[in-house]
């Protein structure tokens, strides 16, 4: 399902395949192991996404010049059915921060390995994940398991709005560390995630390893 976008002018082969219709899914995308350098082609294969700001906090650090104020921007998206993405980012303005925050996310965008692994739920469905996910981030460790359909998740709030928008319904987690750290927290859920997508297709982790050397162009 690709959507127009007018003006954009592809730099990379991913791109340039998403404009001539030769991908037309972002799992096709995915799945091609090219880089995804274009916040383009998620517009074109996805559409308009939910995020959220998770954490902005206001960053300072010397220069030969003196002070220097920015903002960080801890942010996700998602489409709330199967797609899911993660960034940070600094600006001189929180508008900016969050922009940018925003746009690479869509670069970092992962398919969630959702299923109904719950020994409770029947098969075949998607409100959960298939198997028990752990994510680590600084001294943050995160951990999700598959829950039965009705449960709802049984998570801290970050954790809670990542998994929203990344469409999973039901699960318990638990988390270790300095939890109150929102961008440890957030990016261990995320890395919990990405590593569930890796181990449901090895296969594919090999090819996109393999394939990655090609480069963008």
């Amino acid at each position: 399902m690709s959507r127009n976008n007018d003006g954009w002018e592809p730099r990379t082969r991913l791109g340039r395949k998403v404009q001539d219709g030769d991908v037309t899914s972002m799992d096709e995308a995915l799945a091609t192991g090219l880089p995804l350098k274009e916040p383009e082609i998620v517009d074109q294969l996805l559409g308009s996404l939910d995020d959220e700001v998770l954490d902005i906090n206001m960053v300072q650090r010397m220069t030969d010049s003196g002070r220097r104020v920015k903002f960080r921007c801890v942010c996700a998206i998602g489409n709330r059915d199967g797609y899911l993405g993660y960034a940070e980012a600094r600006d001189d303005q929180v508008g900016g921060a969050i922009q940018k925050a925003i746009e690479v996310a869509k670069l970092n965008i992962i398919k969630v390995d959702r299923g109904s692994g719950s020994w409770e739920d029947s098969a075949g469905g998607v409100n959960s994940l298939t198997r028990t996910a752990t994510g680590k981030a600084g001294s943050v460790t995160v951990e999700i398991r598959p829950a039965p359909q009705g449960l709802g998740l049984a998570a801290a709030e970050t954790v809670r709005n990542i998994l929203e928008l990344a469409g999973v319904q039901d699960a318990w987690t638990s988390s270790d560390g300095n939890t109150r750290t929102t961008v440890n927290l957030a990016k261990a859920t995320f890395n919990a995630l990405t590593n569930a997508s890796q181990a449901r297709t090895p296969d594919r982790a090999r090819r996109v390893q393999r394939e990655a050397g090609e480069g963008a162009q």
